[in-house]
């Protein structure tokens, strides 16, 4: 009996192009933590309650709330990394790129680049930045993110390793070979 990981392992093997989120036992982005453990527990729940209501004014379209309440949010604890993360977010939504990976930075920089912020961070300015055309900063950044458990970061790492793009088109064309073999004319 295959395990989770044994078929996690055969489903990227048998289908790389898989979209993230559909290989089983993959994708360990959900099960990241920061550790907190440092902060003082009543000034984390005060940061926390500030991030959530910034993150909802953001999804409402509301980006200048969101970025006071995120200000208010670095402002008590601005040694921890997610409320960086978060602004950044809004930054960028207000088409503020610079402001965005100053913010992304600071969080890697906070988090002594691990947890989910740290991982997040990796993500959000890998995609900065391959929107900006610097894609072998761009991989750098999604490959750290999927050495922390991201499985976006490692589909958008092997898109932008031109040898693993190549080894698994080669891969899928000889899979596809074996699985539907061409039948032989006849005459």
């Amino acid at each position: 009996m295959a395990s989770a990981h044994d078929k996690a392992v055969l489903q990227a093997i048998f289908s790389p192009t898989t979209p993230f989120g559909d290989i089983p036992g993959l994708n360990q982005e959900e099960e990241l933590t920061d550790d907190d453990s440092s902060f003082d527990p009543v000034l984390l729940k005060q940061v926390k309650d500030l991030e959530l209501k910034g993150v909802s004014a953001a999804e409402a379209g509301d980006v200048k709330t969101a970025l006071h309440h995120f200000n208010q949010a670095i402002q008590i604890l601005p040694s921890r990394s997610s409320a960086y993360n978060n602004r950044a977010q809004a930054k960028r939504l207000q088409g503020d790129t610079k402001g965005a990976i100053k913010d992304l930075e600071q969080a890697i920089s906070l988090s002594k680049d691990k947890g989910r912020s740290a991982c997040q961070a990796h993500v959000q300015r890998g995609l900065l930045l391959r929107l900006a055309c610097r894609d072998e900063e761009a991989r750098a950044d999604f490959e750290r993110a999927a050495a922390l458990g991201s499985e976006f970061a490692r589909q958008q790492a092997i898109i932008l390793n031109p040898y693993a793009a190549l080894c698994n088109r080669m891969l899928s064309e000889v899979i596809g070979k074996l699985r539907n073999p061409e039948m032989p004319e006849m005459q």
